[in-house]
């Protein structure tokens, strides 16, 4: 069973230190078994975060703050319009953190291709890129964290976000390929919340991470009325909508 925590998007957005607490409490939770396995999906206010590989260079030409994460890969930025996933998920022994790292691609590919974008891997680097071979550019990052076999952190998709921020970073540690959203790919502005439920339906067809769902997935348009049942209450003051599959 997965359940699924829409933990504040748009106006509602999650500040990040914010959402690394709830990412923790939750991985705790998932790790003593006192909660199902759990993908919170949010949007954070502009914030650049680097991971342990990120060299001194890459980070910002201007000096603005960087928060330093416990996760792989290196530097990114998250802001308004692009959408966040932090599944907190047991991965089956033995573990296979390259093919949990493909099960993910594969989820953002399958949606992608959904809206219409041909969305693909480039060989010998993460996430998920579009346009011609040799000339793709990222739309999808992902960097994750594994401790005590329950995966932390995830993906970010490039909705509708501005990608000025990405021109004083070296993103991802990549200087020869850019970056791009759906918006810019599709000609029309994608709002993040037109994600979430075909990313939730990716995950729940996805048996790899979610062996034995065979729960239809509750549309999030519909889980308004959830908003104040949710078991995270006690521990975080967001208030999330839970589509629980």
């Amino acid at each position: 069973m997965l359940d699924f925590v829409v933990a504040g998007l748009s106006a509602n957005s999650v500040p990040y230190v914010e959402g690394l607490e709830l990412q923790r409490a939750v991985h705790r939770s998932v790790v003593a078994r006192e909660r199902p396995d759990t993908v919170l999906l949010l949007e954070h206010p502009a914030v650049y975060t680097a991971g342990k590989r990120t060299l001194p260079e890459e980070r910002p030409i201007d000096d603005t703050p960087v928060v330093d994460v416990d996760r792989g890969g290196k530097i990114t930025w998250h802001g308004p319009g692009q959408l966040v996933g932090y599944p907190i998920l047991h991965l089956r022994e033995p573990v296979d953190v390259v093919g949990y790292v493909r099960s993910l691609e594969d989820i953002l590919i399958e949606v992608l291709i959904g809206f219409g974008i041909d969305a693909v891997r480039v060989a010998g680097r993460s996430g998920v890129w579009v346009g011609p071979s040799g000339h793709e550019d990222k739309i999808a990052a992902i960097g994750i964290r594994v401790a005590q076999e329950v995966t932390m952190h995830g993906f970010a998709l490039n909705c509708s976000n501005s990608l000025e921020p990405y021109s004083r970073i070296i993103a991802c540690g990549i200087r020869d390929a850019g970056v791009t959203t759906m918006t810019r790919v599709l000609g029309r502005t994608v709002d993040p919340s037109e994600l979430i439920e075909p990313i939730t339906a990716a995950f729940l067809r996805t048996t790899s991470l979610n062996p034995d769902t065979a729960t239809p997935v509750t549309p999030a348009s519909n889980s308004n009325s959830n908003s104040n049942s949710n078991s995270n209450s006690n521990s975080t003051s967001l208030d999330p909508v839970r589509i629980n599959a």
